[in-house]
């Protein structure tokens, strides 16, 4: 009899249940097979491969406009950064070469495919290891021109369809009919994958890094993706399918139900009015945070415009970037965190002399690289300043570890000031700063730092692995990844406490604020603002409405006093909501 219930582990991307039937999104292959071409046959084995590039270039310019029209441009970026592999000068040449030879586009293509890739093995950054896949999808692309191929598109989906494939690229993405595609998954890929990014754009339920669930279903089986879990069912039985109907109806009567709060404040029973902000990366994804009911920008992270190009941002492409966000999110604030990147990546775009860092998280990145090339971070600055002028935009600084960083990134804010004031272009003089605290020394000297800056915001997902010492992606200890350890409650504690006493607004913009297991604990702790993904401000705002802040100040307290986690526990289980 044919096994039931198969579960597959992977990794959610995006959240939410999806039932339905399997697509398979068949994938183009390399050519591993080596055929000799005689020497009279050469050019014409390039000419060959000129043709099948340029087919692939204009594939790819496509894939550009239609990502835009879908998405909007930072995300067409996406096609953007398989035009520059494509274009690649040193790609190239070491396919030509491999040609010249004596062996065929395809072979060449696949050889000189298997020596990068593992140097994109090497690279520890998530982000950037995965761009492996980029490469090994342009190089698919171009061999498919090569044997003339043609495969199904996802212009081909029926309704409830559950989209299978080793890997899902944008040239797949942009041809999906809206409202037929209910969930991905995928062999490959991580939570900063194309795959998860567009998913979580669309609000589609998605599982990636199954690793061979592509070869695992058939066409047309029954599956079931919970994206809640990262886990995938296939070929579920009856009672799993009900089990499943039921949370996702659950899941749809409650988005429903939360839907209704949109426009109601975030005001606890006893009167208290918390700020609920979103955390984004890109201008496309305003749409969603002003459908979830946001209050502001709490984190924009400006990492995206630096990504998948060769070339630094300019001060106009900074100021047109930011302003469009302020203008979209009037009368509401937006917060602008500098760039949060390693040297490592930065050397990708023309520096260099900064080499492979052993410990990039713990290297020079952030406020760091910042101070050290001060023109980089004064163009950025400058970018943000402009676009203060239409909107409450404000400035922060990641990562700092000393009152010494925000002086010095000060300064430079002045002299950014000064240079547009020179120019004659408009700012807001009284533009606000903030630091975020993620890293324990910040967190110890939060008291000093308060004195120096408008106000503070809190990144839990660093701060709480560093002062824990437990890599959060590690799977052999993610367990002490807790951020409801006695130490942590304490440290936040004094963050908020130093930032009150300093009379300035506390905010968090760590994942603990965006989620309700923790609403609670922060609000009674003081947080003044919660920033979080735009899809969970409902779930936190529904708390927020049913809870007494002296209850939750009170629970805080008793918290605060426990030893270990198994008394916390215990305190948390004994809470009353009002």
């Amino acid at each position: 009899m044919k096994q039931k219930n198969i579960i597959l582990n992977g990794i959610a991307a995006s959240s939410g249940v999806a039932i339905g039937k399997v697509f398979i999104l068949e994938e183009d292959d390399l050519v591993s097979v080596q055929k000799e071409v005689p020497a009279d046959k050469v050019n014409k084995e390039l000419v060959r491969l000129r043709i099948a590039v340029k087919e692939t270039k204009e594939d790819l310019k496509q894939n550009y406009a239609d990502l835009n029209r879908m998405l909007g441009e930072n995300y067409a970026k996406i096609a953007d950064a398989h035009i520059l592999i494509l274009n690649d000068p040193m790609i190239g040449k070491e396919v030509i070469d491999c040609v010249k030879r004596g062996n065929t586009a395809e072979f060449a293509i696949y050889t000189v495919v298997k020596k990068f890739s593992k140097s994109f093995d090497a690279i520890e950054d998530e982000y950037f290891r995965e761009r492996k896949n980029d490469l090994i999808d342009v190089a698919k692309k171009v061999t498919a021109h090569l044997l003339g191929k043609t495969k199904k598109t996802l212009a081909d989906l029926e309704e409830d369809s559950v989209v299978v494939a080793k890997n899902i690229v944008p040239s797949d993405t942009v041809s999906m009919r809206e409202n037929v595609v209910r969930g991905f998954a995928t062999d490959l890929g991580g939570k900063t994958s194309h795959t998860a990014l567009v998913a979580r754009s669309l609000e589609i339920p998605a599982v990636v890094g199954l690793k061979n669930i592509s070869y695992q279903v058939k066409q047309g089986m029954p599956i079931i993706i919970d994206g809640n879990n990262g886990i995938v069912i296939l070929d579920p039985t009856e009672e799993t399918i009900d089990n499943y109907k039921r949370e996702y109806e659950i899941q749809f009567s409650t988005k429903k139900a939360l839907e209704q709060l949109k426009d109601l404040p975030a005001v606890t029973v006893d009167g208290a009015e918390i700020k609920l902000g979103a955390n984004i990366e890109t201008p496309e994804e305003i749409r969603s945070v002003l459908k979830h009911g946001a209050n502001g920008i709490g984190l924009y992270r400006s990492e995206f415009m630096y990504l998948s190009r060769t070339s630094m941002p300019g001060e106009e492409e900074h100021f047109q970037n930011y302003i469009q966000i302020a203008k979209m999110m009037m009368p509401y604030d937006v917060i602008i965190r500098t760039i949060d990147l390693g040297g490592d990546k930065i050397a990708k775009l023309g520096l260099m002399e900064i080499g492979r860092e052993a410990n990039p998280f713990m290297g020079l990145r952030a406020i760091r690289f910042c101070l050290k090339y001060p023109e980089i971070f004064k163009v950025q600055l400058k970018g943000i300043l402009r676009a203060s002028v239409c909107g409450n935009v404000k400035v922060m600084y990641p990562m700092i570890s000393s009152v010494a960083e925000i002086k010095a990134a000060n300064k430079i804010l002045e002299q950014a000031k000064e240079e547009l004031r020179k120019e004659n272009k408009p700012f807001n003089e009284n533009i606000k700063v903030g630091a975020m605290i993620e890293v324990p020394s910040a967190a110890i000297i939060a008291d000093l730092i308060a004195k120096e800056v408008d106000f503070l915001s809190i990144g839990t997902n660093d701060l709480i692995q560093y002062t824990i010492a437990v890599d959060r992606v590690n799977a052999n200890i993610t367990h002490l990844y807790n951020p409801m350890h006695p130490a942590i409650l304490r440290l936040l504690k004094n963050i908020i406490d130093s930032g009150h006493k300093a009379g300035i607004d506390v905010g968090m913009c760590g994942e603990m604020a965006g989620d309700p297991a923790y609403t609670i604990v922060l609000l009674g702790l003081g947080l003044d603002e919660f920033s979080m993904s735009a899809a969970q401000i409902p779930h936190v705002k529904k708390i927020i409405r049913n809870v007494s802040k002296e209850k939750a100040k009170n629970l805080a307290e008793r918290l605060l006093a426990c030893g270990s986690m198994s008394e916390i526990e215990t305190e948390m289980k004994k809470f009353k909501y009002i």
